[in-house]
């Protein structure tokens, strides 16, 4: 489940600003403030949500659920060229 902390770290991650991410998804530019700065799961229409975890996972982003240590986010490798 995607949270308001993978969210706020997946953006920042990938350096781009929230105008970016809402031309890109079809997420109003409000509504991704409002999830960025709560907590939890981030809640709203599920095809909202699933279009911006779908938009952070093609650019690579992998997210890290809560383990004890808190939730994380990182870049997939790159596939290395064959020789």
């Amino acid at each position: 489940m995607l949270t308001a902390e993978h969210a706020r770290m997946a953006r920042a991650l990938l350096k781009e600003d929230q105008q970016t991410v809402a031309d890109a998804t079809g997420v109003s530019v409000p509504t991704l403030k409002r999830w960025e700065s709560s907590s939890g799961a981030l809640t709203g229409a599920a095809d909202r949500v699933g279009a911006l975890q779908r938009y952070y996972e093609q650019r690579g982003v992998i997210f890290i659920a809560e383990n004890g240590e808190g939730p994380g986010v990182r870049l997939r490798k790159e596939a290395k060229a064959a020789p």
